[in-house]
């Protein structure tokens, strides 16, 4: 939409690009847009969003109870007692101890967290887990140290 807008300008278009096609116009979908003004974010910058996606990012793909392979969600204190959706309440947990956990409290498991669930800081944090980095943006990226 920046891009149809005039509010931005395509920097670079990967070699095979996706194309996005509406009824009068296919565009390519490029890999990196410049703004033509800069959008001044407030100094205090809102929490994430809890997605799936992030949670799984947050906690290393890790299980909170075991450190094995976490590919589920699990909330610490269960909706079904009055836990909320948020951060501080949601874990990433294997199939089995998620399973094992079902509605109950730690304290009925005698389980303990691997560590204490907490709301992600700053932005980088999203970008941690990246496998690949696409060579487009070496250009724009620091060289590591």
């Amino acid at each position: 939409m920046l891009l149809l807008n005039g509010k931005a300008e395509t920097v670079a278009i990967p070699q095979n690009p996706h194309v996005c096609h509406s009824e009068n116009i296919s565009l390519p979908i490029p890999s990196i847009v410049r703004l033509h003004h800069v959008v001044k974010l407030p100094s205090r910058l809102r929490t994430p969003p809890l997605t799936r996606r992030a949670l799984l990012a947050r906690d290393s793909h890790r299980c909170a109870y075991c450190d094995g392979v976490g590919d589920t969600i699990d909330h610490v204190v269960p909706r079904s007692r009055g836990g909320r959706h948020e951060w501080t309440n949601v874990v990433a947990a294997c199939r089995r101890h998620n399973m094992q956990k079902g509605d109950r409290l730690l304290e009925e498991l005698g389980w303990k967290l691997r560590t204490e669930p907490r709301v992600p800081e700053g932005i980088s944090w999203r970008w941690r887990y990246l496998n690949e980095i696409d060579p487009l943006w070496a250009p724009f990226l620091p060289k590591a140290s």
